[in-house]
């Protein structure tokens, strides 16, 4: 298709649709075409490092062409839709209903509405039992295939795992011939880490995992987006998997066994990047990168590299315990903006509580290295609505913001300080071991911001929250069943789009839906029998569920359990996917 140029400049950001990038793929003639779909917007799509390697990973196939699409933005919504334009990709204008596959990545619970959408903009049912030999086959993985039941009805097949290892999506390939998609499907049920729900009869999907970092399938390029991403910069994944066994975090538990990838293969990936893609800025990427082994010496080596290239070294957010000096000094010279902690909670009780591993004098001290570096400005991150807390861990998230502001001005602090203090609300995930917990009312929620909110008096102190009626609607869909997907549909249908993003979120209209669908928002957010079967319990991630139940008990004994890298905890990870103790040491 050729898109009428007054009708991109008829609406905000028209290069989100135009394509073009530099080290975007081109191919003629490929057998299978495969629309990778990111359910939001292009500058949040192309900031998501799994799009970068599946699209060169599906694209080294000879036979395959994978294209990319966004949800397009409201504007252009109601463009498409008043001209007759169906989605289309970016790489070759072509309609997205031509292609063989439309993967969607589910990256997070509030973008359900996003997925139907698009695939009704391209003409294609949402519902995979009305779709005929005529149509894609669509699948989905990521973060909330995990718990795939509330998109079960709209999807045909999920990949459960890591889409690049050996048994990955090559394996699903190798099956496919056009024709009859009832007989593909059959064909592909017993694979690794694929769950067809309409041909599902019970049995355990266990997950595909990369085992080695360094032989696993890593891009030699990425693509460079023609507008400002939300992160724009060259990405070296330093390892996967996380040992740290924080009780509310779903990544932690879902990816493990933790897997290094070598200094050595991060230094030429980061040369190749560099060259490649003319990005002056590199992000170290992963769960924990403080954790990572050769974390000193890489930041030193790239630095020195990069250091007349003016090329910068970012790091996520980063635990304060891992944080030195030395590090901070070399990095100081590359950038000196703002450092992101996350204590996640104010008090010593209920951070023993998460297994968050950390004292209060290790994050005071961490600050005051990072306020000796050179920093004045502090972001931390915390979350309200844990099991067990009390109004007194609340008010313990304002006296450790003080405290810190305390800091700052005993290491002799120049300038005037900034400590940020960002609030999220806690919301129970699959396969962690608070799967079981009860979530916090949208009206305790209010009332906890609130007293936090009266609790912080120093103006140095930036106080932010998030709106917290997201985060129980995404409580509700993150440990969803089937017939959650009868809400997500409603909701689609009276105009949901969007929801990820506070200004279109309307949990007024996610009520109704509910509603409407003979269901309860409140039957998914409260508390789970711990003795009864869970709607994701067919999927297996490697860690067992009496590990998650031991971890759910020492919490509210108040016990930590020690880091991977010190000692194994048996969650049976590293059994599981027979890794040889690659686990250890991370």
């Amino acid at each position: 298709m050729e898109i009428p140029e007054k009708i991109l400049m008829s609406v905000e950001k028209p290069a989100r649709y135009i394509g073009g990038e530099v080290n975007a793929v081109e191919k003629r003639n490929a057998a299978i075409r495969f629309a990778f779909c990111f359910p939001d917007v292009y500058e949040v799509g192309m900031s998501h490092l799994g799009l970068q390697i599946l699209y060169y990973f599906i694209n080294q196939r000879a036979d395959t062409y994978c294209e990319r699409a966004f949800a397009p933005w409201r504007d252009m919504e109601g463009v498409m839709r008043r001209q007759g334009i169906p989605l289309f990709s970016l790489e070759t204008k072509e309609p997205l209903c031509n292609f063989d596959f439309i993967g969607f990545t589910l990256q997070y619970e509030l973008c359900y509405t996003n997925v139907l959408n698009m695939l009704d903009l391209s003409g294609i049912p949402i519902y995979s039992r009305a779709r005929t030999n005529r149509h894609p086959i669509i699948c989905a993985g990521g973060p909330c295939a995990y718990n795939p039941e509330p998109m079960a009805d709209f999807v045909d097949f999920f990949f459960i795992g890591e889409g690049e290892a050996e048994q990955g999506l090559d394996a699903v390939f190798d099956r496919y011939a056009k024709g009859n998609r009832r007989e593909f499907l059959e064909k592909i049920k017993d694979l690794p880490g694929i769950y067809v729900p309409s041909c599902h009869t019970g049995g355990t999907v266990k997950k595909v995992i990369v085992r080695d970092m360094d032989k696993a399938f890593t891009p030699d390029r990425q693509i460079v987006p023609v507008i400002e991403a939300v992160h724009d910069r060259a990405m070296l994944e330093v390892f996967r998997g996380c040992g740290r066994g924080c009780r509310f975090c779903q990544a932690g538990f879902v990816c493990r066994p933790a897997r290094e990838r070598s200094p050595d293969a991060l230094r030429n990936q980061a040369e190749t990047l560099i060259a490649r893609t003319g990005y002056e800025e590199i992000s170290l990427l992963s769960l924990s990168t403080g954790d990572y082994t050769g974390f000193q010496p890489l930041a030193q080596v790239l630095l020195d590299r990069f250091a007349g290239d003016n090329v910068n070294l970012s790091l996520p957010s980063t635990r304060v315990d891992a944080f030195t000096l030395r590090i901070m000094e070399k990095i100081q010279g590359a950038r000196k903006s703002g450092l992101t902690f996350a204590p996640e909670a104010g008090t010593q009780r209920l951070r023993d509580v998460i297994n968050k591993g950390i004292t209060e004098e290790e994050i005071l001290n961490g600050c005051g290295l990072a306020f000796e570096g050179g920093w004045s400005h502090v972001k931390l991150y915390f979350m309200i609505g844990l099991p067990t807390e009390t109004d007194e861990d609340i008010l313990g998230i304002a006296d450790l913001a003080e405290k810190i502001l305390g800091v700052y001005y005993k290491r002799g602090g120049k300038r005037q300080p900034n400590v940020s203090v960002s609030v999220s609300s806690f919301v129970p995930k699959p396969f962690t071991p608070f799967q079981w917990e009860a979530q916090n009312s949208c009206e305790e929620f209010s009332r906890k911001q609130q007293l936090l909110k009266r609790a912080i008096k120093n103006k140095r102190i930036k106080y932010t929250y998030h709106d917290s009626r997201m985060s129980v609607i995404e409580g509700a869909l993150a440990r969803g069943d089937r017939r959650a997907g009868q809400a997500v549909a409603r909701v689609w249908e009276l105009g949901a789009r969007f929801d990820s993003w506070s200004e279109f979120f309307s949990y007024e209209l996610w009520e109704r839906a509910f509603t409407e669908s003979g269901l309860a928002i409140e039957e998914y957010t409260g508390g789970r029998d711990i003795s009864r079967p869970l709607p994701w319990a067919f999927i297996s991630t490697g860690v067992s569920e009496e590990f998650l139940r031991s971890e759910r008990r020492l919490a509210y004994e108040g016990a930590v359990t020690r880091n991977c890298g010190e000692s194994c905890a048996g969650c049976g990870a590293d059994a599981a996917f027979d890794a040889g103790g690659i686990c250890r040491g991370v």
